[in-house]
């Protein structure tokens, strides 16, 4: 029940961050309002990290190069959802984020990429996916 709690309320903000940064960029322009989202969210996690207890930074080594690029991604996830609400709306472009989310997370799952165990998509999640399509086609109409 808590992970779907924190899953939901990270989607809600998901959203209100896309909507807030398309704000900002309408005013100072899309790279600009990456940076500054990025600065603020660095300041706010670092404040969280001060205060809070948990494990430390001794462990930095053993996490793969690979994955401490995963912040670098931030810029570009700006980026694209500003730029996709700016052009066809706030419903549409989460809609087809969150296919894409769901598009990338089948094939991880399937793969058993970034050392998560492997899933077996079965035809429900396949349809479930599809109906999801759908639903986005019906929304740009």
């Amino acid at each position: 029940m808590k992970g779907s709690l924190f899953a939901f309320l990270g989607g809600a903000f998901i959203t209100l961050q896309g909507v807030a940064n398309t704000r900002i960029s309408d005013d100072i322009g899309t790279w600009q309002a990456a940076t500054l989202t990025q600065l603020t969210g660095f300041i706010a996690a670092l404040l969280i990290l001060t205060v809070s207890k948990g494990k430390t930074w001794r462990n930095l080594k053993h996490v793969k190069p690979l994955f401490l690029i995963g912040g670098a991604f931030a810029a570009i996830i700006i980026f694209t959802n500003v730029t996709s609400i700016q052009r066809i709306g706030v419903t549409l472009s989460i809609a087809s984020i969150l296919i894409a989310q769901l598009c990338i997370t089948f094939l991880i799952d399937s793969n058993g990429w970034f050392g998560v165990a492997k899933q077996q998509m079965k035809l429900p999640q396949f349809i479930g996916i599809g109906m999801m399509i759908a639903g986005v086609v019906l929304l740009g109409f």
